[in-house]
């Protein structure tokens, strides 16, 4: 998202986080501009039932925890690495002053967070009145994007991250994808969804 010749001229740098490590804790302060050049990071609460639910997965190139920074708010969501993963980090006030700097920068943060309230809002409707199906259609739509409206799209996630998107139990997941493909409104290839 960031280049990173901009990123280490503003005062950034490139840390490396072993596998399970956890970057920030849901509640804490927002300091940091986090980006990921290599690595896999998920965002994610616990219910009281020590369930998790997964806000979101961030791979290479990828930013993720930045609304915190805009605002005079706490994490919402805990953010863990699932791999060994080298991850730019970059002080608040001078990611701040980087996007006054460049606009064009500070209009992309702009259409990814425009982008990721309008899936949360999506979310939020499916797990409230929907049934499992129309959920896990509902995700796998807004994965394609419109884009991709005419193409085949294989799906990137495992039944199990689908479930930890959905607030779905696996098993409910995999039933609900094979009655979907009996109904034609997906499609499974060795093992992989593809809509």
């Amino acid at each position: 998202m960031i280049p990173e010749d901009i990123i280490y001229a503003f005062g950034g740098s490139l840390k490396n986080y072993s596998k399970d490590r956890t970057i920030f804790n849901e509640g804490e302060r927002a300091d940091f501009y986090f980006q990921i050049k290599t690595g896999h990071v998920k965002m994610f609460n616990m219910t009281e039932e020590g369930k998790e639910f997964v806000q979101g997965y961030f791979e290479n190139d990828n930013s993720f925890g930045e609304p915190p920074l805009f605002g005079a708010f706490k994490y919402p969501a805990t953010a863990l690495t699932l791999e060994i993963s080298e991850i730019y980090v970059l002080p608040k006030a001078s990611f701040l002053k980087l996007l006054k700097t460049h606009p064009d920068i500070h209009l992309k943060f702009t259409k990814l967070i425009c982008k990721r309230m309008v899936y949360k809002a999506k979310i939020a409707r499916e797990v409230s009145i929907y049934p499992p199906e129309h959920r896990i259609l509902t995700l796998l739509h807004h994965l394609k994007g419109s884009t991709e409206r005419d193409r085949t799209f294989e799906v990137p996630l495992t039944r199990q991250q689908i479930s930890e998107l959905t607030g779905l139990r696996v098993e409910t997941v995999i039933r609900a994808i094979k009655k979907l493909e009996k109904s034609k409104a997906l499609s499974i290839i060795d093992r992989k969804v593809f809509i």
